[in-house]
């Protein structure tokens, strides 16, 4: 069975929802937006043809974004009148269990029973919240960026009842607006937060030892494994580093700290096999053979992006002498800001 999705509610329009508000109008879908009370989603409606314009006037955005927005965004005045008779819903509210238990049960009151419905949850199993719904093969997590009109990346992450019907027609759905999905299995933080959520408790544990300030921190991400990531995964980077070599530095890590950071036997069965990466054998996902157009592709992915951030100059995100603070737009959000 095949789902088409030419309408979509979006529960929750603050920063996070507005985003996935904006791309999907972008997209051409007809989108109604709903957040806590009428006054509160009018002046969301209007921040957000405010935010289309200055993303065009910015040259961030493609020509007529802001029109493509102005056209294809509307308002409710409640979140039944939003959800009543559109084929997806994303829910945008706060990282909460129990707000999103009480929103999810007004969306299925109000909702088609057909609809697909898509949380934005950063961190909370789908299978948690699933278990309370009356359709949960509808159910999903669809779990964009911040922000999300300019973040590519999409999580669709599955529980173990979901309709693979409504799995395909959200991956259409989030494909539609340009963005780029990876279908995961359920688990606590899925992928983006469960790394993000670990490099910065390392990051915080290295500021706590003295091993570095928090803007020297910064700095080395930044400016060493960082600077490969908007281009290459962790695997790929490991593969063109070699695998044996990260086997040498896990056991050092793990002599100093623990079995938390021993080396996985997945990665010790490929160099016991002869696989050390890019340079022998092959890796975890890149061929031992015909990796040259990969070596000129990332040479030169390095070269530009560091001629970008010369001509774009460091982040205004000042220096402090201890703990790094950045502030949030002053407006109140009611979704997550997480990822």
């Amino acid at each position: 069975m095949s789902i088409a999705i030419r309408t979509v509610a979006v529960v929750g329009a603050g920063y996070m929802g507005g985003g996935i508000a904006q791309c999907f109008a972008d997209a051409g879908l007809h989108v109604t937006i709903a957040d806590a009370d009428a006054e509160a989603t009018r002046a969301s409606h209007e921040r957000l043809l405010r935010e289309a314009r200055e993303f065009e006037r910015l040259d961030l955005v493609n020509a007529g974004y802001a029109d493509r927005v102005a056209a294809n965004l509307h308002v409710a005045d409640s979140i039944e009148e939003a959800v009543a008779d559109v084929d997806m819903i994303e829910e945008v509210v706060p990282e909460n269990p129990e707000i999103k238990a009480s929103v999810h049960a007004r969306i299925e009151a109000a909702a088609r029973p057909d609809a697909v419905f898509g949380s934005n949850t950063s961190t909370i199993p789908i299978t948690d919240m699933a278990a309370g719904l009356a359709h949960p093969e509808r159910f999903l997590g669809v779990h964009f960026s911040n922000p999300a009109p300019f973040i590519p990346g999409v999580e669709i992450i599955l529980h173990p009842g979901t309709d693979e019907a409504v799995a395909r027609a959200a991956e259409e759905a989030v494909r539609a607006t340009g963005k780029l999905t990876a279908r995961l299995k359920d688990k606590a933080g899925f992928v983006l937060n469960r790394l993000q959520f670990t490099l910065l408790k390392e990051a915080m544990t290295i500021v706590e030892e003295g091993v570095a300030s928090a803007d020297d921190v910064d700095t080395i991400v930044r400016t060493t494994f960082g600077f490969r990531l908007p281009f290459f995964g962790p695997f790929v980077i490991a593969d063109m580093a070699g695998l044996d070599t990260y086997r040498g530095g896990f056991a050092t890590l793990e002599k100093h700290y623990g079995e938390r950071l021993s080396c996985l036997e997945s990665l010790a069965e490929l160099v016991d096999s002869g696989h050390y990466g890019v340079k022998s054998g092959g890796g975890f996902v890149v061929p031992a053979e015909g990796n040259e157009a990969l070596v000129e592709y990332r040479n030169t992915a390095y070269a530009r992006l560091t001629r970008l951030l010369s001509d774009l100059g460091p982040a205004p995100v000042g220096r402090s002498t201890g703990a790094a603070v950045t502030e949030a737009p002053a407006e109140a959000d009611s979704g997550e800001r997480l990822g």
